[in-house]
């Protein structure tokens, strides 16, 4: 029987632009353009520039967490740490600076410590024999209570603005806050990671099937460590970020950072029963999360319902991911 006309496309849809409908990101893109444009529509101001520019760097600090969640979350493991993570380490910095370190060495030390806390609670999870949801869940509170010690409870200010760091790292670029282009050079960064290596690889075997990845030899242990150990970094990252854009550090700040980092995660495509992921997805679940505060704040609904109205968006993110994913079973 021969081969009918179009086989390879969908109502006439070239195959390059029917994948491209179909990769994970597109559903999670077209709700953020939705949610912009309705919300442009009824409130005009919301799509200036300067409105744009503020609700993506507000995002910068969730998607950088988020971008990392992904490899955790891939491997079937949750951080709730990465709230913690991110508090201790913008602690730790204003403290180095406080006592006479170099901004960028302070940088540089909460990068590294940041790591290491991923990588302990990988090595206890693995070695005590617990869930990682229960090891986060309480050095989460742990990192917490140590920034709070460090900084007596109160917001540590008085660093030097003038600095080259506080204006590079915490100013504009291009046009941009900084954190923006962090944002982006990450994603593509982790993207690549995730996608084309090795390592990428390993994550997203051992997510779809520990017992079968054990069985073929790969290193659990360490991947695990190493998904781990990304995830509190970009924590850190973030924390540096918004160490150099705040300057100043506050021990209480990214109080449920870490459910916003898991749900857009997963807003983005990344499954909780493991083996895949998307970092596009979840940057761009985390500016949905951001344009919902935002648009909350032009209608002027009260704070009370705040949780309320992001949970909603979340759901119907979902709800449309859902589907799409649907369609693409269908036409694959």
């Amino acid at each position: 029987m021969p081969r009918a006309h179009g086989a390879s496309t969908l109502c006439g849809m070239p195959s390059s632009r029917m994948r491209w409908l179909l990769r994970d990101e597109t559903g999670v893109a077209a709700v953020l353009v939705l949610l912009v444009l309705v919300v442009g529509i009824a409130e005009p101001d919301f799509l200036t520039r300067s409105n744009l520019t503020g609700t993506a760097h507000n995002a910068c600090y969730v998607g950088l967490m988020a971008a990392g969640m992904v490899f955790a979350l891939a491997m079937r493991e949750v951080d709730l740490s990465v709230g913690g993570v991110y508090a201790l380490g913008v602690t730790v910095g204003a403290v180095c600076i406080r006592d006479g370190w170099s901004p960028w060495a302070a940088a540089a030390a909460v990068l590294v410590l940041s790591a290491l806390l991923g990588a302990g609670n990988a090595i206890v999870a693995t070695y005590v024999g617990l869930p990682t949801f229960i090891v986060t869940l309480a050095t989460a509170m742990l990192f917490r209570g140590i920034g709070l010690a460090l900084a007596d409870g109160r917001q540590i200010s008085g660093m030097p603005q003038d600095h080259a760091f506080f204006r590079v790292v915490g100013g504009d670029s291009a046009g941009l806050p900084t954190a923006v282009w962090v944002l982006l050079a990450t994603t593509a960064a982790l993207t690549l990671l995730l996608t084309r290596t090795r390592f990428g690889a390993q994550v997203r075997a051992v997510g779809s099937n520990p017992d079968a990845a054990l069985f073929t030899g790969l290193p659990l242990v360490r991947t695990r460590i190493k998904a781990m150990a990304l995830s509190a970094s970009t924590a850190g990252l973030a924390a540096v970020l918004a160490l150099a854009f705040f300057i100043s550090g506050d021990p209480t700040v990214g109080q449920g950072y870490e459910l916003s980092a898991i749900a857009a995660a997963i807003i983005g495509g990344t499954a909780l029963a493991g083996g895949r992921g998307s970092v596009p997805g979840a940057v761009i679940g985390a500016l949905i999360l951001a344009a919902v505060a935002s648009a909350l704040v032009f209608f002027d609904v009260p704070i009370n319902w705040t949780t309320f109205a992001t949970g909603a968006v979340i759901l119907a993110a979902v709800a449309a991911d859902s589907a799409l994913r649907r369609f693409r079973g269908r036409h694959t």
